[in-house]
């Protein structure tokens, strides 16, 4: 197992059974967030970096039971937590890295990452493995359920302008991994960037 996989488990895997505790809240966000994905009926849809599988119900809503909804994450207590939410039962659970997907290519209409990319260790090159899976023209989501701002007040740090999810560092860091950024809003109540595969 690589560092980056050792540092990704270390931070989450005592941090899983109280996660969704911790943030009760933050549901409708979740649900706000997926439907701007603008998925339909029979879609094919990746949670990458799922987590307790918390945006799994309302990606599962989206598609349908036609449709085909994943939950791919590196750290097994969080898939634990999610299988004990119940959400197992909106989507496929895999113990998988972003870096490396056990997807074919093209094989995708979305991709929803909260959360995401602050916790990628090669982000062009993981943004360029999440752009493989996806079919050109499908979506991905970028999304925290608070801005930057916001996010960086509740860890007691200041935002740098060296944050990936600035949209200046995060427009290109995009387009160079096969991906045209679409929109970008960064409020305390929401972070959200949508972006296209670009083929």
């Amino acid at each position: 197992m690589s560092d980056d996989h050792t540092h990704v488990q270390d931070f989450f895997s005592p941090r899983a059974a109280d996660w969704d505790s911790r943030f009760p809240d933050d549901g409708p966000a979740y649900a706000a967030a997926v439907t701007e994905l603008g998925l339909r009926e029979g879609d094919r849809v990746l949670d990458a970096g799922c987590g307790t599988g918390r945006a799994l119900p309302p990606l599962r809503t989206a598609v349908g039971r036609s449709g085909v909804v994943v939950g791919a994450d590196l750290t097994p207590a969080m898939l634990e937590a999610a299988v004990r939410a119940g959400r197992d039962g909106d989507g496929q659970l895999l113990l998988a890295d972003v870096a490396a997907l056990p997807l074919r290519s093209g094989s995708l209409d979305a991709v929803f990452g909260a959360g995401l990319i602050s916790h990628l260790p090669r982000p062009a090159d993981n943004l360029r493995e999440l752009a493989r899976v996806v079919r050109p023209g499908g979506v991905l989501a970028l999304f925290h359920p608070i801005g930057r701002a916001a996010l960086a007040a509740r860890q007691g740090r200041r935002i740098t302008p060296e944050d990936l999810r600035a949209e200046p560092n995060l427009r290109p860091l995009l387009a160079g991994s096969g991906w045209r950024m679409t929109s970008y809003v960064d409020e305390d109540s929401r972070f959200l960037a949508l972006a296209v595969h670009e083929d």
